[in-house]
Parts: C-alpha cells; sequence; structure tokens
C-alpha cells in the first residue's frame, strides 16, 4: 500500500520517541473523532513508548462518550502549564481552540496538528509537522494508517478508540465520506475486538429524556426557507435551563433537520455562553450545497457537508421570528 504521508508519519514517530512529556489537545466540544484520536495515542505513547502523555481540551468529557472511554478525563487547557511538555499535538482541533493553547509555547517546543478539514489556518503559530487530508473521513482513520505504516499492533482498547471516531464522523456509515477503505478499516478494528454494535448503542442510541425534550423544542421551532431552500431551528440558553439539558445535547440537531426532503441544507443556532451563538449546517452530498462556504463567510470553518460557525450577540424573539442582537 501506498501511504500519502509517508513522509510526515516517519517523523511523527521519530519526534514521539524524543519527547519525555507529551500533550495531546482535543477541541472545544469535543466529538468521538477528537476524543478517540486523543486518547488512542495517549494509549499508544504510554503503553509503546512508556512515556508521559496526557489529554487535554477547553470543555469537559463527554457523558455520552464515558462508557467507551472507561475513566478518561481530560485537563483543562485553560489551566495546563503547557511549558511543561516537549510536544504538542492537536488532532482535529485547528479551528477550534488549539491555536490558543500552542500561542502559548517555546522555542524548544514542537508542534503537530493532525487534522482533516479544509483550508486549514493557523495565524500565530506555524506547527512543525501537518497531516491533513479532507478526504480522510476522520482524523482517526488517518491515525490507523500511521499505525498501519509503522506496523504497530492495534490493541482492542485502540481499535475502540479508533472505530468510535470514525463512526462519529461518518455518521454511522451514513455520510458521503463513507468510502471502500473507512469499510476496510472499520472490518480490520472489529477483527481486532472493537465492539461495533456496543459503540453505536453507548454512543447514539443511549439517550436521555432531556436530549429529546430538547430535540423535541428545536424540531417544533423548525420553519423552512423554500426560496433558500434552508430549514432552521434554534435553542436558547433558557431553554437549557428549563429542561436540564447541556450543549452536549443540541448535537445531531442539525442532522435531523438535514433530512427533510425539500431541504437543500440545515442550519440550526444555539446559545452560548459569554454572548456567543454557535451555528450548525449541515447537507448532503447529492443536495450540492457547499455549507463550509457559508461557515467560511461567518469565519468558521469545517466540511462540504458539515460546517459551524461562532459570532457575537444573543437570540431574540420578535413577532416575526427570531433575530440576532
Amino acid at each position: 500500500m501506498t501511504y500519502k504521508f509517508a513522509k510526515e508519519f516517519t517523523e511523527i514517530k521519530r519526534e514521539f520517541e524524543k519527547a519525555k512529556k507529551i500533550l495531546l489537545v482535543a477541541h472545544q466540544r469535543p466529538d468521538s473523532d477528537t476524543v478517540g484520536s486523543v486518547f488512542v495515542l495517549r494509549e499508544f505513547l504510554r503503553n509503546n513508548f512508556g512515556k508521559k502523555a496526557d489529554a487535554a481540551c477547553p470543555d469537559s468529557f463527554p457523558e455520552h462518550l464515558a462508557d467507551i472511554f472507561e475513566g478518561s478525563e481530560f485537563l483543562s487547557s485553560s489551566e495546563i502549564d503547557v511549558s511543561l511538555y516537549d510536544l504538542i499535538v492537536g488532532c482535529d482541533a485547528v479551528e477550534r481552540g488549539f491555536e490558543k493553547i500552542v500561542s502559548r509555547k517555546e522555542k524548544n517546543q514542537k508542534i503537530i496538528l493532525i487534522d482533516h478539514h479544509p483550508h486549514l489556518e493557523m495565524k500565530k503559530v506555524r506547527p512543525d509537522i501537518v497531516v491533513s487530508d479532507e478526504n480522510y473521513s476522520a482524523v482517526c482513520e488517518i491515525l490507523f494508517d500511521f499505525f498501519d505504516f509503522h506496523r504497530i499492533e492495534i490493541t482492542k482498547k485502540m481499535a475502540t478508540y479508533l472505530l468510535t471516531g470514525i463512526l462519529g464522523d461518518t455518521g454511522i456509515f451514513q455520510h458521503a465520506n463513507t468510502t471502500p477503505r473507512v469499510m476496510e478499516i472499520a472490518a480490520s478494528l472489529m477483527k481486532k475486538g472493537a465492539p461495533l454494535s456496543k459503540i453505536i448503542q453507548l454512543s447514539f442510541k443511549s439517550k436521555k429524556l432531556e436530549t429529546l425534550k430538547l430535540w423535541g423544542r428545536a424540531l417544533e421551532r423548525a420553519e423552512m426557507n423554500e426560496k433558500a431552500g434552508v430549514i432552521m431551528s434554534y435553542i436558547t440558553k433558557e431553554d437549557l435551563e428549563e429542561l436540564g439539558a447541556t450543549s452536549e445535547d443540541i448535537s445531531s440537531v442539525a442532522e435531523i433537520l438535514n433530512t427533510v426532503s425539500e431541504a437543500k441544507f440545515s442550519l440550526v443556532l444555539a446559545e452560548r455562553e459569554d454572548n456567543r451563538i454557535k451555528g450548525s449546517l449541515r447537507s448532503e452530498w447529492y443536495k450540492n450545497v457547499d455549507v463550509s462556504e457559508i461557515a467560511r463567510n461567518l469565519r468558521g470553518g469545517g466540511h462540504r457537508l458539515a460546517s459551524g460557525f461562532e459570532i457575537t450577540g444573543r437570540l431574540v424573539k420578535k413577532k416575526e421570528g427570531i433575530s440576532i442582537e
């Protein structure tokens, strides 16, 4: 097999071997892919190289993944002393908090970025090694190739972490990024002991009542703009407080709305802390809409079919509808 990133994979392994202490960084509001990639690397570094490797994130560990990543927790990236580490590795993190962390780096520290989002851009700090290709379904798919390239044995735990990330970013093999290669990798990981049905059950089908109530509220508010071809909804901070839900529970609403046949794409606006609004955009390949272009116009980013952005403001209900102020 030919590996596109053979040179980078060789350099990354060399840096892993050299470093004494390694910081692995997940993005804010962590999903299955960033969690899976960070913790599979931690498992590999600790067990294969005996390295001190820590996982950090701006936000807390997602509850819905707790049973899969049993006993795993994040260090707070805002409180961690970055200067204590020789090497800093961002997994799926460039557009969501990684640059804030590495901007505190010192001259002797190396930075590795592993991502699969298009239009990567780091303005303040230049990584020493970058592995990024939007043709990969997930960072966990990239890491599978990294382990395969170096003939590194993938344990059952590592296989579980990798498959969790791949399932998350392919929407359980429903998104257009599900290639024949993805299915081959999934089969290989299952052979190594990764429990496909258990991951799906715990990650996607096990929902709290609060989550379902929040989804119901968002679906009730959904409106179709036929001219623009967009179906839209919103969630306020008051909704979260009233229903006892969290920002984690908002995920999947945009994907559910995107199933409406008349819609070319979906948009969900959700209020966050600090007077911020998060926008989530979703589409499908056959609808011929690149939602990443919309996100980039709002200083966001992502993939052609799944993107997001953040803007300053709050959602205000008016007679004519919802507005941002």
